[in-house]
């Protein structure tokens, strides 16, 4: 069974489109066929992953037109032979205004319906969300089988993570069954900052079930990742460390839900 994972919460600078990208290359490596999907009309993980700073690239090939036509076949790119792209750019941004006034089908499950005629070629879909609880990001968990809630180690990150724990229950609840929680994903930890391991430390004891034991630490060669990017890149396996860790515990977490 494909699993559809989304990397969400309602806050920006969490990590959320370098994690996605990353855990879908490291898929891909692995001999998983993988879509990555960005919902995020920065379009951060489009470029991540295609190398292309110019959104332009795929105007009109996007996930938005996908959606449009309920069907996402002729819009995705073939980055290699696993890995492949469901791209977006700055017109995503329209989307509310297309669900609510031309949409006929179900507006939280439009990126469910157009993902229906590709998902059983993948084994993974990822993707990537906007840091804010948009329609994007609800059609996201639409769409899923599993959410990993991505938490940055500050106190407003602290402060979003109940109440995006609340709109994935009620996602849950109202639209999606089948969606579970993979986990709660520390990001972005400096281990120089006494009040950053305070965080990672806090959100492990009031989330012990739900924290990954790996904990994503700030790391220089992580951050070049968008400058030197992914295929060669001679800095790689300082870069990937932590995420390799963090793919493991997700791979075995979703495997074991779905059983």
């Amino acid at each position: 069974m494909t699993k559809v994972i989304t990397f969400a919460i309602q806050k920006g600078g969490v990590g959320k489109t370098m994690t996605s990208g990353v855990t879908a290359f490291l898929l891909a490596k692995q001999g998983h066929k993988v879509l990555a999907v960005d919902m995020d009309s920065q379009g951060n993980l489009t470029q991540f992953l295609s190398g292309s700073d110019n959104l332009l690239d795929f105007e009109n090939e996007t996930v938005l037109e996908a959606i449009k036509e309920g069907d996402a076949k002729k819009y995705i790119k073939v980055l290699d032979d696993n890995l492949h792209l469901l791209p977006t750019d700055d017109f995503l941004a329209t989307i509310a205004h297309y669900l609510f006034t031309e949409h006929r089908g179900h507006r939280s499950l439009a990126l469910k319906e157009c993902l229906e005629s590709v998902r059983d070629y993948y084994d993974y879909i990822i993707i990537d969300t906007p840091p804010a609880l948009s329609e994007q990001t609800i059609n996201s968990l639409g769409a899923s089988t599993h959410v990993v809630v991505m938490f940055e180690t500050s106190k407003f990150c602290y402060n979003a993570v109940p109440r995006f724990l609340d709109t994935v229950q009620a996602a849950k609840e109202k639209i999606n069954p089948d969606l579970e929680i993979a986990g709660i994903l520390r990001t972005l930890a400096d281990a120089k900052r006494s009040d950053s391991k305070a965080m990672v430390d806090l959100i492990a004891e009031e989330y012990p079930d739900l924290v990954f034991d790996t904990v994503i630490q700030r790391r220089a060669t992580t951050g070049r990742l968008p400058i030197y990017g992914l295929w060669e890149n001679p800095e790689s396996k300082k870069a990937f460390e932590y995420h390799g860790k963090f793919l493991k515990e997700l791979i075995e977490r979703v495997t074991k839900k779905a059983k």
